[in-house]
This record gives structure tokens, sequence and C-alpha cells, in this order.
């Protein structure tokens, strides 16, 4: 078996991961509570050996969403990271974390009581790209990468860059 890695963090770049191994039973779940964690219709995790992860920069801040699990998420840009059950030997780590979430695909959907059922519709909804080609939308896209904050999609020595920080 060929152990992969895999890197991921937060929005800003406050919190930043490594895992290395296998992400296992890659799924989307539909339940209620992750629909409120995730701030969305579904959550895709999937989990790692705890002894095949670390944290690589900052600190998570945690919720205790039940009496067995707890949600870490960065606490300056809100982005939901993990789900954890403490007492398990793995940690689930949000999919859309990681810098290549398309490294991992879902292979089965739980929760499918709380999807919504107008899922079955969305492959006939007209679809648009960010920058449509038309002269606002330029524009627009064009102020939104000029004065995006977002952490790159890789590992960084320092974030926000030395320069923003004078």
């Amino acid at each position: 078996m060929i152990r992969r890695i895999f890197t991921g963090g937060c929005q800003c770049g406050a919190v930043r991961y490594r895992a290395e191994g296998t992400l296992d039973d890659p799924h989307i779940c539909h339940c209620r509570m992750c629909q409120k964690a995730a701030g969305n219709y579904f959550l895709p995790l999937a989990n790692i050996a705890r002894e095949d992860f670390r944290i690589t920069r900052g600190k998570p801040s945690w919720f205790r969403s039940s009496q067995l699990v707890r949600r870490g998420f960065c606490r300056d840009c809100g982005t939901p990271l993990f789900y954890d059950m403490p007492d398990e030997d793995f940690l689930n780590i949000a999919l859309g974390s990681l810098d290549d979430p398309e490294d991992v695909q879902p292979v089965y959907q739980s929760g499918i009581e709380s999807r919504m059922l107008w899922f079955s519709h969305l492959p006939g909804l007209p679809q648009k790209e960010t920058d449509d080609g038309s002269e606002a939308s330029a524009t627009r896209h064009l102020r939104v990468l000029e004065s995006n904050r977002q952490h790159p999609d890789y590992d960084t020595v320092h974030w926000p860059p030395e320069e923003d920080l004078l």
C-alpha cells in the first residue's frame, strides 16, 4: 500500500494540518448536525488514524456538539476542519479543507433522512463560471483576486506573507 501525504487547513491559514496514510471511509454526511456545523447542506468527511495526523500550524478550536463528538474549526475564520470522537483511534477531516479536495472521492452518503429533496434536480440547473465573461463580472472577479486573503492550497513558511505584517 502506498502511503499518501495529505495537507490542508482553514481559509485564513491560521490552522494547518498534515495527514500521512490513507483517508478511510470517505463519505458525505447529510445529517442535520453536520449541516449546522458546516453551514451547508452536507459535510464531506474521511478519517485518518490519529498516529498519522498532526497539526502543523496554529491550534483549532473545539465545539462539543454531542456527548460523543467534538468539532474542530478555526477560531479566526470559522472554517470547519474536523469531526472528532475523542475515544476513537481516528479523526475525521472535513474534505473541503484539504489542499487538493479532488484527491478523495466519497464512496457513500449518510444521514440521508436530512438530505435536501431537491438535490436530484441539481444536474438540470443552469451553470455559470465565476467569471461569466461580462465586463462587470471580470471587474468584480479582479477586485476579489486583488484583495484575496485566502491561504493558498499549499504549506507556507509564514502566513500572512511578511509584507502584510508591516
